[in-house]
């Protein structure tokens, strides 16, 4: 089945100004967001550069594959930069923050189309230990800072760009592209004409219920792989279309499993059961537990993770960092007990689910 490398060989020969933005470009742009452009993708929106010249200058740094997050990137760059679809994409505001005191992970790029309409396309969580605990503190706060500046960036954009504006992302990116689109001003929201969640996390009742999110509800369109699991976090309002990926159970949250179908992706009829446990146990849990509870757990885990010197998910099992969450749960009772409990309320959630539905099928 077609990938994101058969689209673009397939309909990169077709500017914009012919074809639209698809839901398959959408995801291009959102992949194309995880790159780390400083230095080379202007950081005003009133200066750009063409994506041809920006990938030339991207693969030639020695430290190019330290600057994305999967090795895939770099193929989608390249392969990108020689369609007449892409090449001529203009790509300026490049904006990322990582600040651990404030617990923030923000990254966001805009794509200029040849149609005058504007991509702004919203990184998602990286593999810092500070952008998990962000994205794990969306379930407790109002807006986490992520979020308030994907609003900043979206009304900043505006000011520069007059036209169509479309906003979208990957994981925690598509989140923020919602987040960014609800809360927005009617006048801004009638500028928008799409807005594209690409397995993102939903939200709490703040978001849901404001008048804003109720108002582009119409524009959101939001993919889930059949074995969501991160897309399925929290509440969503929106309709979702679930789509098939190559993948397995978690690992169906990379982009690049995605199954393509012609300017859009392949549909299934519903979730996995693992999909569909794992999705009630959450929900079950997290309506059990209150906001206050929710941040408890949330500053007692990252707590326990930063008693080791890990700075990324990949340093987290390191056996040094393994040693030093022992030490602080044999020292520290108000966070063993604290962490203890709240994953005793998980498991019994998890247990209650699959005796749920083992009775619907008895």
């Amino acid at each position: 089945m077609a990938d994101l490398f058969d689209y673009l060989a397939w309909r990169g020969d077709l500017p914009f100004s012919q074809v639209p933005v698809t839901p398959v470009d959408a995801l291009i742009f959102s992949a194309l967001s995880y790159l780390r452009f400083q230095d080379i993708v202007p950081t005003e929106h009133n200066h750009s550069i063409r994506l041809e010249d920006a990938a030339a200058q991207f693969l030639a740094l020695p430290d190019a594959a330290d600057r994305i997050r999967n090795k895939l990137d770099l193929q989608l760059l390249e392969q990108a930069a020689k369609t007449i679809r892409f090449s001529a994409v203009r790509l300026c505001g490049y904006e990322s923050h990582l600040i651990p005191e404030e617990d923030t992970q923000f990254a966001a790029v805009t794509f200029l189309l040849d149609t005058d309409t504007a991509f702004l396309a919203y990184r998602g969580t990286d593999s810092t230990i500070v952008g998990w605990k962000e994205d794990f503190s969306m379930s407790f706060r109002r807006a986490v800072p992520a979020q308030r500046k994907a609003l900043a960036y979206l009304q900043q954009a505006a000011r520069f760009h007059p036209g169509p504006l479309i906003t979208g992302g990957h994981s925690k990116g598509g989140n923020l592209a919602v987040f960014a689109a609800a809360m927005a001003a009617p006048e801004l929201q009638h500028r928008i004409q799409a807005v594209y969640n690409n397995d993102g996390p939903g939200f709490t009742d703040f978001v849901l219920n404001s008048p804003g999110y109720e108002a582009i509800l119409p524009k959101i369109h939001t993919f889930v792989p059949q074995s969501s699991i991160i897309g399925l976090l929290l509440e969503h309002d929106d309709p979702y279309t679930i789509i098939r990926s190559r993948q397995v159970s978690i690992w169906q949250h990379e982009l690049y499993s995605w199954e393509i179908l012609g300017g859009g992706f392949v549909p299934v009829e519903e979730t996995t059961v693992s999909s569909q446990l794992i999705h009630q146990t959450i929900k079950s849990w997290l309506t059990e537990t209150s906001m206050e509870e929710r941040s408890a757990f949330v500053e007692a885990l990252f707590d326990l993770v930063q008693a080791g010197d890990a700075d990324h998910t990949d340093q987290i099992m390191h056996p040094r960092n393994l040693y030093a969450y022992l030490r602080t749960l044999n020292t520290d009772e108000n966070t063993r007990r604290l962490l203890l409990g709240e994953l005793g309320d998980l498991l019994r959630s998890a247990n209650e689910t699959l005796r749920q539905n083992l009775q619907k099928l008895s």
